[in-house]
Parts: C-alpha cells; structure tokens; sequence
C-alpha cells in the first residue's frame, strides 16, 4: 500500500469524525471465561486463547502469560502503527523488527514482599529498521509511531479502569 491509497482509504472515516465526531467513539470488547486449572479462554475475534499462570507464579507454561499478551500487544500496534505512518510519510521500510521486553519482580504478584510492584516496573520497546531513510526522517517516523500508536499511549497514560460484578442467580 503507498500514501495515496492509505489516504483514500482513510479520507472518508477522517471526513465522518470531523463532521459527526461521535462516530469516531467505538467501544472494543474483549471476554474471557475461566477454564479448567487455573486459566482464562479469551475470545479475540480471531481465535481462542487461553491464558495461564507464568511459569514463576507457578504455572507449566501451556497457557499464554498475560504479561507475555501485552507486551505482544504493544508490539503489534507499534509494528502496525509504524508501518502505516512510514506509508503516510512516504518512508520506504524494507523491513522492520519490533521487540518489546518488560521486567516484572514477581515477588509482587505472589505477595512475598509489599515492596516489590505488582506489574511492570519498566517495558522497553526497540525497532530494527530497513530502511535509508535520513535520521531526520526517522525522528519524526518514532516521535508519531509513539503518538499515535494506542497500546503505547495507553501504558504511557494509563486510563482509569471500573470495576464491577455481579452474582449469578441459584
């Protein structure tokens, strides 16, 4: 895809929130039902993915680690965010490889010490770039991956999150 075809592809959504800017709030869903041991199947749309304790909180490894599931987030609509925006800016990408890693002390999660953090205490994200473009170029294809990216921004400044339940009946 170049940047004309992305334009066009996006120029009638932009048109539509310009105009009628609550069209632009979609609410995205996710659910999830615990399943035998200790584990939780997610319905993602595309396929079923059932998550499981991290090895270092006990678990055997079979099920995916949900820290593992965010971090592959993040990567993903980073890759996904830096591939559209290299094709907005007219930046030829011959390839690009984006790793994120995050550190976790697992004390916190397993309440061995009320010092150590429950969740990531740093997340690192790296892109390996194919590319010629000038480091100019590349600032800017960074600094609006970062901005326009939604996991990033979401771990940057985190949203506040409700929780709530409810019983099923007898």
């Amino acid at each position: 895809m170049n940047a004309d075809e992305l334009r066009s592809l996006q120029a009638p959504l932009k048109a539509r929130y310009r105009e009628r800017p609550e069209t632009a709030l979609v609410t995205l869903h996710a659910q999830g039902r615990i399943g035998g041991g200790i584990t939780c199947k997610i319905e993602t749309g595309k396929a079923r993915v059932e998550a499981g304790l991290h090895p270092a909180t006990g678990g055997d490894g079979l099920g995916a680690c949900s820290a593992d599931m965010l971090l592959e987030a993040l990567v993903g609509c980073a890759g996904v965010t830096l591939r559209a925006v290299a094709t907005a800016l007219g930046i030829e990408l011959r390839g690009a490889t984006v790793q994120a890693e995050g550190d976790l002390d697992f004390r916190g999660t397993l309440a061995v010490s009320k010092d150590a953090p429950v969740g990531f205490h740093q997340i690192r994200l790296h892109f390996d770039l194919d590319t010629d473009a000038t480091e100019e170029q590349l600032a800017t294809l960074l600094r609006l991956t970062e901005r326009y990216c939604v996991v990033y921004q979401t771990l940057n400044q985190p949203p506040k999150i409700a929780v709530d339940h409810r019983v099923a009946p007898p």
